[in-house]
C-alpha cells in the first residue's frame, strides 16, 4: 500500500510516482510527419482511431551524474522502452563536442513492447578555464523517433 511504509508506518510524506508510470511523457515535442505508407503502421478498427499507441519512454527520464572527476569517463545506461503497438524507429543527435557527451546504441526498428539501450558517457573536461570550484554541465540530448523528438537531461558537475 501507498499508504504505509515497509516497516509497516504510517507513511509522512506523499509518495511521488516516476512519469513514465503516470503516463505523462516528460520532454517531447510532437512532429509534424505525413504518414509513410511503409511504416508498419496497424490498421485494425479497434487501434486505428487511437493516436496514443506510439511512442517510447525513456527509463530514467533524466540523467544526472553528480560530481566528476576532470579528465576521467563516466557512462550510465538509459533504457527507451517501445509503448506502442507498433514497431518504430528512432535515431539519436549526437551533442557537440565541447560537451563531452556521446550515445552509443544499435540502430534498428525496435518492436512493439521491447527495448533499446542507450550509453550515455561522458568525458569531464573543463570548457570555462576555471582554476576551482566546480563547473556545471547541462544538454538536453534529442532522440527524434516517428512521432516526436524526445529531451534526455544530462546534468555533471565537474570538480576542478
Amino acid at each position: 500500500s501507498l499508504m504505509v511504509d515497509v516497516t509497516g508506518q504510517t507513511r509522512k510524506e506523499k509518495v511521488i510516482l516516476p512519469s513514465y508510470l503516470q503516463g505523462k511523457k516528460p520532454s517531447t515535442i510532437p512532429n509534424k510527419k505525413i504518414e509513410d505508407p511503409a511504416s508498419g503502421k496497424v490498421s485494425i478498427s479497434s487501434v486505428a482511431t487511437r493516436q496514443d499507441l506510439t511512442g517510447f519512454h525513456l527509463i530514467p527520464p533524466r540523467v544526472t551524474f553528480g560530481v566528476l572527476k576532470e579528465g576521467c569517463t563516466y557512462a550510465t545506461t538509459v533504457i527507451m522502452k517501445n509503448v506502442g503497438v507498433n514497431f518504430s524507429r528512432f535515431r539519436v543527435k549526437q551533442p557537440p563536442p565541447h560537451t563531452g557527451l556521446r550515445v552509443m546504441y544499435t540502430p534498428g526498428p525496435v518492436a512493439a513492447g521491447l527495448q533499446v539501450e542507450l550509453e550515455i558517457e561522458i568525458f569531464a573536461m573543463l570548457i570555462g578555464g576555471k582554476d576551482t570550484g566546480l563547473e556545471e554541465v547541462s544538454h538536453d540530448i534529442e532522440i527524434l523517433t516517428e512521432t516526436e523528438t524526445l529531451l534526455l537531461p544530462v546534468k555533471a558537475n565537474i570538480l576542478c
